[in-house]
């Protein structure tokens, strides 16, 4: 099981990323269980808020390295095809017009940095540890590029390149969460972030989370098209083979410097 869904009688909708022995990472098989959930929600349904949450003791560790590694064996058209299947699954949770609240109870990296920005807003616990890590391993934070940027405006730059960790409090002032808690004061947190939209029109809710998104910066197809091209084109570099080859190898990249 790779996803797993609870829905409360208020009509809120709780859906835990449920990979806790891999950390949660993302491989065709949940983007796609996520993608099919998300389809099915529409304003005015039973549902009136998604919480996006996570299994075990990581929130998500981004992209699967096995799914990967699978690109280097990969013809051009199916790479083109799996960075579509990523980013038609992020854009399904961006473009969604029910309130989206982040439960960010553990680390999160690259797809999963992606994943808590594209919440309306995300709760995280003091003490957890997030990062942009992909040019670590010779890969690009690609397709959750366009969601990073719009949480993060003019600070993009200060983690996006660099593969720096840096602290649930950090990303409170870097834009990607809106607050972060003790531990133990995590779901009060996350309550106090829904219960307010129980009181709203649902409707008027959906109109205005759409108005939003027109208000923001665009996130369209053509951007999107231009973020799988830089992904499929990374995933073709002998740099990223040679990252996610020491990987998996427990060996050095030959970019380290130490």
């Amino acid at each position: 099981m790779v996803i797993e869904v609870e829905r409360d009688a208020r009509g809120v909708m709780t859906l835990w990323l449920s990979r806790e022995e891999v950390h949660n990472a993302m491989n065709a098989e949940m983007m796609d269980a996520i993608a099919d959930l998300v389809s099915g929600l529409k304003p005015g349904g039973d549902v009136r808020v998604l919480v996006l949450a996570g299994r075990g003791k990581s929130f998500c560790a981004g992209g699967d390295l096995g799914w990967m590694r699978s690109q280097f064996e990969a013809t051009a058209d199916e790479r083109t095809r799996e960075g579509r299947r990523l980013a038609d699954m992020l854009y399904a949770l961006y473009a969604l017009d029910i309130p989206v609240i982040g439960r960010i109870h553990g680390n999160a990296f690259g797809g999963g940095v992606g994943m808590a920005s594209i919440c309306d807003v995300a709760v995280g616990v003091r003490g957890r540890s997030l990062g942009l890590t992909e040019t670590r391993l010779g890969l690009i934070p690609a397709t959750i590029g366009p969601y990073v940027a719009a949480k993060m405006g003019p600070k993009l730059k200060q983690v996006f390149m660099s593969a720096r960790v840096f602290s649930a409090e950090e990303a409170v002032e870097l834009g990607i969460l809106g607050k972060a808690v003790d531990a133990d004061d995590l779901d009060t947190a996350v309550e106090a972030e829904v219960a307010p939209y129980l009181s709203c029109a649902p409707g008027a809710v959906a109109e205005a989370k759409a108005l939003a998104r027109r208000l923001g910066p665009t996130i369209d197809d053509s951007l999107l098209a231009t973020t799988i091209l830089a992904l499929t084109a990374r995933w073709e570099s002998e740099e990223t083979a040679q990252g996610v080859g020491a990987f998996f190898a427990k060996e050095k990249p030959p970019w380290l410097v130490e």
